[in-house]
């Protein structure tokens, strides 16, 4: 595999992230198209650790994933706190939350 197929399999998993961030209104929905950005953005750091070496490369795939991890936990709580609160994930019940 080169690092030309390994950016553009990172390119097609971004695509897909954004179609399904624009297209969902449901909140678990979005949480996933986030995931799969941000799982491209490790993708493109792996590929250019792997093909340009360096251990640089690993230790910023090591922050990005820290980082999605404490995203994932912040947001299932705000999905958690909608779903409680209106028993439903729709973020359009999300305006309504506010009092």
């Amino acid at each position: 595999m080169t690092l030309t197929s390994c950016l553009l399999l990172a390119a097609a998993v971004l695509c897909i992230g954004v179609y399904g961030l624009v297209t969902r209104k449901q909140a678990i929905a979005m949480m996933l198209s986030i995931e799969l950005m941000a799982n491209a953005a490790n993708m493109v750091f792996a590929a250019f650790g792997h093909f340009r070496g360096g251990p640089a490369a690993q230790v910023m795939i090591l922050f990005a994933l820290a980082i999605t991890v404490a995203e994932v936990a912040v947001g299932l709580a705000l999905i958690m706190l909608l779903y409680r609160r209106h028993g439903d994930t729709n973020l359009d019940l999300a305006s309504e939350a506010r009092q």
